[in-house]
């Protein structure tokens, strides 16, 4: 296989799928914390507490826990076109039905704690499958040795939509008063039409599986297919997984239990820096901007270390010593007191938080495929994502009871460390994301 063969195929697979996916997951992922802005404005106006808002924040990830291993077995037998469109266009709708929430108050009678929490419920069920069918999805187009860097790029959209997200709702924030709308119900409004509007686009342009790409060469179509299924044969020759094995697989359970700390870091940190910030003296404009910085930097380590990883051929390593990284930030940030220090340590923190991330998603992928591969990663992202409500619930309850975010940030910290111990004790062999020495 002449070598130019792979560089030409991985090389139009990339443009053709990466940036369509990234600009995907950037506005699923504004959606998904874009509330964490809005509360800036948005908890005085409904009168919700710190420890109310940590938990309406959170439990998003309940529903989001009970509804990933179906949608992601969906997606494998759908066709990833046809169920990302209907995740996006029904998690558009719900995010902004968030705009709605007196109203939705004030007609069931729920009030607005109880109507907060039941859209955060409906919107985890309605995004529901989304990453982890993409992570499944880039599967299907990439080969073992290209997915640390692959990944990186797609993730990279979580500190991106920061970053660019961040500035752009603290402006939507000052749209108040316009048709009788506060700045925050603006903001889940406007930043819900992406949403809507990309899920038609994903039906007509994504394509399911490499054999379907007519946008591919013959050969170039011919030598990805044997190639992902010489890898997927040189897995299932060590083991074959069925479905009902992947949900109760030690390894499975030990890497769920490492997303958990990993996401517990990021969620924790996410829905509640903007108010750590705000609490520096700065204005809202200003507080969406410096909020942005660690994110800035999250960007640069996940494209970095992934292409790192691959480039070393190494995994455990490159996912462990970010997560120490995201921990010390997070205790330094506790303890200092300067503004400026105490948002270096979150720019550290920040660093180990996005690195750790697209190396991850190399461990499991390298041992499961197929059917097994969906429900694999979905038991994943679907453990590993309540601490997305653990982790807000607990630093809005440790806020309001000890009046600062201290124990918060330890907390997080705590749960980084002990992510890393996972990772360091877990077996993971490198031969299979080796390339298969000959063709099936």
């Amino acid at each position: 296989m002449p070598q130019n063969l792979q560089a030409r195929t991985i090389a139009k697979v990339t443009r053709r799928l990466v940036p369509f996916l990234v600009v995907c997951y950037f506005v699923a992922y504004l959606d998904r914390v874009n509330v964490g802005f809005a509360a800036l404005t948005m908890n005085a106006d409904l009168g919700l507490s710190q420890t109310a808002f940590g938990f309406g924040a959170g439990i998003f990830f309940i529903a989001y826990f009970i509804f990933e291993v179906p949608s992601n077995l969906l997606l494998e037998r759908l066709g990833a076109r046809t169920w990302i469109a209907r995740i996006m266009l029904s998690w558009g709708i719900l995010s902004g039905l968030m705009a709605c929430l007196p109203w939705i108050s004030r007609v069931s009678g729920l009030g607005n704690e109880n109507s907060f929490y039941l859209l955060r419920v409906l919107l985890g069920a309605a995004e529901a499958g989304f990453f982890p069918g993409i992570i499944f999805y880039l599967t299907l187009w990439f080969p073992a040795e290209y997915r640390a860097r692959i990944v990186g790029y797609f993730m990279a959209a979580i500190p991106l939509s920061t970053v660019i997200g961040a500035p752009v709702s603290g402006l939507l924030l000052y749209l108040h008063g316009g048709f009788g709308l506060a700045g925050w119900q603006w903001l889940f409004l406007i930043e819900a039409i992406p949403a809507m509007a990309l899920a038609v686009v994903v039906f007509f342009y994504l394509t399911d599986r490499p054999q379907d790409a007519g946008w591919l060469a013959s050969d170039e179509r011919e030598w990805l297919s044997q190639r992902l299924l010489a890898e997927r044969r040189s897995r299932e020759a060590v083991r074959m997984y069925t479905v009902a094995e992947v949900l109760f697989d030690r390894r499975v359970i030990a890497l769920s239990l490492i997303y958990f700390g990993a996401v517990a870091t990021n969620y924790g940190l996410s829905f509640f820096l903007p108010q750590i910030v705000k609490a520096f003296g700065l204005n809202t404009f200003l507080t969406t901007l410096v909020s942005a910085v660690p994110y800035v930097v999250g960007v640069i380590a996940m494209i970095w270390w992934g292409r790192r990883s691959d480039w070393a051929a190494e995994r455990r390593y490159h996912a462990a010593i970010p997560l120490f990284i995201a921990s010390a930030g997070l205790v330094g940030a506790a303890f200092l007191g300067d503004p400026s220090l105490k948002m270096l340590a979150f720019c550290f923190a920040g660093f180990g938080i996005f690195a750790c991330l697209p190396v991850f998603w190399t461990l499991p992928t390298a041992f499961l495929s197929g059917a097994a591969a969906a429900a694999g990663i979905a038991v994943i992202n679907s453990i590993g994502n309540l601490a997305g409500f653990a982790g807000p619930f607990a630093m809005g309850w440790l806020r309001d009871h000890t009046g600062s975010y201290r124990d918060g940030l330890l907390l997080l910290a705590g749960l980084g460390i002990i992510a890393m111990g996972i990772v360091l004790g877990i077996s993971h062999d490198d031969t299979l994301e080796r390339s298969p020495s000959s063709a099936p």
